[in-house]
């Protein structure tokens, strides 16, 4: 009589958590787009230059991103919810180096950027490819995809084996990540705690209904990328304002120092891979073949905002490593091609 009503399912708490993270993402989202149209349509008066330049920047970053991560997300679901497991194991090599060189071939046929293809490389791992696997796509996609690769051509042409190299590059650096994580003898290890166990839970999945299924793997991928998103887009707005574009250009000249600027303004613009060709061509004339070629596969690999987003799905070691090896590759790539220029 009366009695207390049951406590919820587990699952139906985590459900209604991922709701409300997606909910406050989304809510997060419009009040930055908000601002950035108020400060594009009334100049920002009550902000300082510095504050709102930052700001205009991180709202830039974000609304250049979002569609390729609500593209990559819708991806992901097809793959882990109507793609049959066993026909991405028949159409894979069995032969594992095999398997990761075609999987990094893979973003020839996907037009998305980096930060939509982790949403993708997270789709993979959960219908069953290893971490090193997804890490080999999630590196080469982004310069392997046409978009990429026409925007690139349009900018620079074949002048001093600036695409060659970067698509070249791209692929050798991404299959050396792959093998070299392929080598860890406890592969789930390179994931964070809690989407391995989302990994497990939804391995095998099937039967039941696929649209909803479909709604809810969207939302809770959603939930999970889209703060990580805006917190990247964010850091790399603020920091970008304090990098001044004078010293970049007192560096350009020189063989090894130009290579690690352009490094580190990849690594801090976090522009989307299908339009950073454009952005640094402004520095053509600046900064010797070697820093462009450096900057166009570093920065396409590794970002603040891929850092952010990776953070979701890999731990911080496995972050650290995979930016310090494609770090210490593409400085070795930049630095042939300006001895070779």
């Amino acid at each position: 009589m009366g009695g207390s009503r049951a406590p919820a399912p587990a699952h139906e708490h985590r459900e209604r958590a991922r709701g409300r993270s997606l909910w406050l993402g989304i809510a997060a989202a419009l009040i930055l787009g908000g601002i950035g149209v108020r400060l594009a349509t009334q100049g920002g008066a009550t902000l300082p230059t510095a504050l709102q330049d930052g700001v205009t920047l991180a709202v830039s970053v974000f609304i250049e991103s979002l569609p390729f991560i609500v593209l990559g997300v819708l991806l992901s679901v097809v793959v882990q919810v109507w793609l049959p497991a066993r026909w991405i194991d028949r159409a894979l090599p069995k032969t594992p180096w095999l398997r990761r060189m075609l999987l990094s071939l893979l973003g020839i046929l996907l037009p998305v950027c980096e930060c939509g293809n982790v949403p993708l490389a997270r789709g993979l791992v959960s219908r069953g490819l290893s971490p090193a696997e997804s890490i080999t796509f999630l590196l080469a996609a982004p310069i392997l995809n046409p978009v990429t690769i026409i925007t690139t051509y349009q900018a620079f042409g074949w002048d001093h084996g600036i695409l060659v190299a970067r698509i070249v590059g791209g692929f050798v650096i991404a299959n050396l990540v792959g093998w070299v994580f392929s080598r860890h003898p406890d592969q789930h290890a390179v994931l964070t705690p809690s989407f391995a166990a989302s990994c497990s839970a939804h391995h095998g999945e099937s039967g039941g209904r696929r649209w909803s299924r479909s709604i809810a793997r969207f939302a809770e991928e959603m939930s999970t990328l889209l703060p990580a998103l805006l917190v990247g887009c964010a850091i790399a707005g603020l920091i970008q304002v304090g990098i001044p574009r004078e010293w970049l250009e007192a560096l350009g000249a020189n063989p090894l120092w130009s290579v690690l600027a352009l490094m580190a303004l990849a690594f801090v613009v976090s522009i989307c891979s299908n339009v950073d060709a454009f952005f640094m061509l402004a520095f053509g004339s600046v900064f010797l073949p070697g820093g462009i070629v450096a900057f166009l596969t570093f920065g396409a690999m590794v970002d603040i905002k891929m850092v952010a987003l990776m953070r979701t799905t890999f731990r911080t070691a496995t972050i650290v490593q995979i930016t310090a090896i494609v770090g210490l590759a593409s400085l070795v790539l930049g630095l042939g091609v300006n001895l070779l220029a």
